[in-house]
């Protein structure tokens, strides 16, 4: 049994993290911090466990095996060496971090510490994705060659904890990126999961078209952002992360090769769909992707207590993250410089 301390009790703590694992049979829900505390006051009310008034109070605290962090972005570096520096395993929600150098240390820190650190990129274990995985390596489309992959949505002032336009999203300080760090490092991440190849290359415009604080000026942060990615290979295709989706959701990937396509979760009846050069249709309903309206079991939580469990590697750790990291901010040099941004760290051969 692995008690677990909850670090940031916002939207996505509420609706996916802590009731994950308050029907994990082997986590407890041992104890909660928010910069709110009136927040925390109600989780532990609901679920049982511990409020604490400060996070060094909460990792001084023996009784606490692991933390799941979902503060403001800005605060995942700090938070999660703070974390595994206090003897703690951690499940850091996304971005990882808001530098490169940020996410580096905090993959030091977990190796110094001998404690793990995972990310929740909770993509990877959809069961379409998954699937679709198996699938392309099978060689079912035949010679990957382009794709594009999207995700967007109306806005997190829609979902987020305090709906409305004064959402810590929109603030510079605390979110440090808009679109890109809340959907665009989904996709990133993921595309190079479905390929098995790295991002080494990115040129890419990230900008702000219709978002608006409570002032009416643009927010400070990106709603948009459209990348073109290079792979290890030379797959070259586009992720697009959007906040002005004024419609239903998308979250797709489409892979383009040389014996068909591979359309994902872009046909609502079905999850995966594939049309073949000879005009073969190939239908597989495995399951809905989760939205912001339709929340089911994302696995993340599942995995993580497998892990420390099992006491194995992280199947998502910080280093099998920081490729997609290095790649989000490849692309905002590339927006700053206008010009295409090499990765030479991402090139495994």
């Amino acid at each position: 049994m692995k008690r677990i301390g909850i670090m940031g009790c916002g939207k996505i703590a509420q609706v996916r993290h802590i009731p994950e694992l308050a029907t994990n049979p082997n986590a407890q829900l041992a104890g909660y911090y928010n910069p709110t505390i009136k927040r925390a006051e109600q989780m532990a009310q609901k679920y049982g466990g511990k409020v604490y008034n400060c996070i060094e109070e909460l990792l001084s605290d023996p009784k606490i095996d692991a933390v799941v962090i979902c503060l403001v972005n800005q605060a995942h570096a700090e938070v999660t060496i703070q974390s595994l520096k206090a003897g703690k395993d951690v499940l850091c929600e996304k971005p990882m971090a808001t530098t490169i150098e940020d996410c580096e240390a905090m993959v030091d820190a977990a190796n110094l510490s001998g404690k793990k650190l995972m990310i929740a990129h909770n993509q990877r274990l959809t069961k379409a994705h998954a699937k679709a995985k198996e699938l392309l390596r099978k060689g079912i489309i035949g010679k990957i060659l382009t794709f594009r992959t999207t995700f967007g949505h109306g806005g997190p002032e829609l979902w987020s904890i305090n709906p409305g336009k004064n959402t810590w999203f929109f603030n510079k300080q605390n979110a440090s990126l808009g679109a890109m760090a809340d959907l665009g490092i989904h996709k990133t991440d993921l595309i190079q999961y479905l390929l098995g190849q790295n991002i080494v290359s990115v040129s890419a415009t990230i900008t702000t078209l219709d978002k608006t604080d409570a002032t009416g000026k643009l927010i400070d942060v990106d709603d948009n952002a459209i990348c073109i990615y290079t792979m290890e290979n030379g797959v070259i295709g586009t992720m697009t992360a959007s906040w002005t989706y004024y419609g239903a959701e998308d979250n797709s990937t489409v892979i383009y090769g040389t014996e068909g396509i591979m359309r994902i979760y872009d046909n609502p009846d079905y999850a995966i769909q594939i049309v073949t050069k000879n005009g073969e249709k190939i239908y597989m309903d495995v399951e809905p992707i989760q939205t912001n309206d339709n929340q089911t079991k994302s696995g993340i939580i599942d995995l993580f207590i497998d892990t420390l469990e099992q006491n194995k590697e992280p199947e998502i750790s910080g280093k099998n993250v920081l490729p997609a990291m290095r790649a989000i901010f490849a692309a905002v040099q590339s927006c700053q410089e206008k010009r295409t941004i090499e990765i030479p760290a991402n090139r495994t051969k």
